[in-house]
């Protein structure tokens, strides 16, 4: 297949392209820099220079592919307090991809998250497919409706599906949610976590999130939604423990109202209890996760190397 992916330069882009290649694929990579460009083709993809703020560029390039798998989203603008140009930016971009895929029968990979999808109990791949009220009126919520747009198009003869990761992606070269971590408690001199920190994490080893965001472009069932979860809910205690003792200092409770203050823009997610599974996504592609898990990748030491 001539797979198109958006974000191929990125954390988890970057092992799609190795994975994809490596059964075989001919890998079309989106990059926004000469950088980036330069990444994908000495990893052997071909590159389509853009970016998702271009609707007519990702329609050739969904035209002219076997399938997409859309994993850009622009969470420097996100993060930068304008969640809804990012989203709104996602949108477009989806719509004009699906178009140009519509009556194909092509496979198109949407890639969107778990974190708050519910609290105090575990996720399943059926939440989330009817927004609620507050779903709705969240700037987040826009996103969710980017995914259920995507699963709408398999009723204009694409072979949609919605892939969900969880906030850790974890790894050797991670510089997400985990890495952030780690800073804040070498900065602060504590690892902290909220309240009693039994509340959970799902996480995901980034080569096994890999595996199956290519099992769902080349077999996922139009319609489906899909859970990257290998750890269903890792108590946010027992990471910060693991990090105090690599660090050297304490780990250590703090009251929700302290969260921003101490863990900054990660205040409003750590207190989170976010589990979920992936029963249903094992079942539908025989998908079995075989890298380690959080706490094991923690012991590795490399989140703890200093720059």
């Amino acid at each position: 297949m001539r797979i198109f992916v958006t974000g191929a330069s990125g954390w988890i882009g970057s092992a799609v392209v190795a994975e994809l290649l490596g059964a075989g694929h001919e890998v079309v990579g989106l990059a926004r820099s000469e950088v980036s460009a330069q990444r994908l083709e000495e990893a052997g993809a071909s590159v389509q220079r853009g970016d998702i703020d271009d609707p007519d560029g990702l329609a050739k390039a969904a035209d002219d592919s076997d399938g997409v798998i859309h994993l850009a989203f622009q969470h420097e603008v996100a993060w930068s307090g304008n969640f809804a140009a990012a989203a709104a930016a996602d949108r477009r971009a989806v719509e004009a991809m699906g178009a140009a895929l519509a009556d194909s029968d092509r496979p198109f990979v949407l890639a969107s998250g778990i974190l708050g999808l519910t609290s105090g109990r575990v996720a399943t791949e059926d939440d989330g497919l009817v927004p609620s009220a507050e779903a709705r009126a969240n700037p987040a919520g826009r996103r969710a409706a980017t995914a259920l747009l995507t699963l709408s198009l398999r009723g204009v003869g694409v072979r949609s599906s919605v892939l969900r990761f969880p906030p850790t992606v974890h790894g050797d070269g991670d510089h997400g949610f985990v890495a952030t971590l780690v800073g804040i408690a070498r900065q602060k001199g504590m690892a902290g976590y909220v309240g009693d920190g039994t509340n959970r994490w799902p996480a995901v080893h980034r080569s096994d999130a890999a595996v199956l965001t290519r099992l769902a472009v080349e077999t996922a069932p139009a319609g489906s939604v899909l859970h990257a979860v290998a750890d269903e809910g890792v108590p946010f205690r027992d990471i910060a423990e693991a990090m105090g003792r690599h660090l050297g200092v304490p780990a250590a409770s703090l009251a929700a109202a302290d969260a921003v203050d101490h863990f900054s823009h990660l205040g409003h997610f750590v207190s989170l209890d976010n589990p979920a599974t992936a029963a249903l996504t094992r079942e539908l592609l025989g998908w079995e996760p075989t890298g380690p898990s959080l706490l094991e990748d923690l012991e590795q030491g490399h989140y703890f190397r200093e720059a």
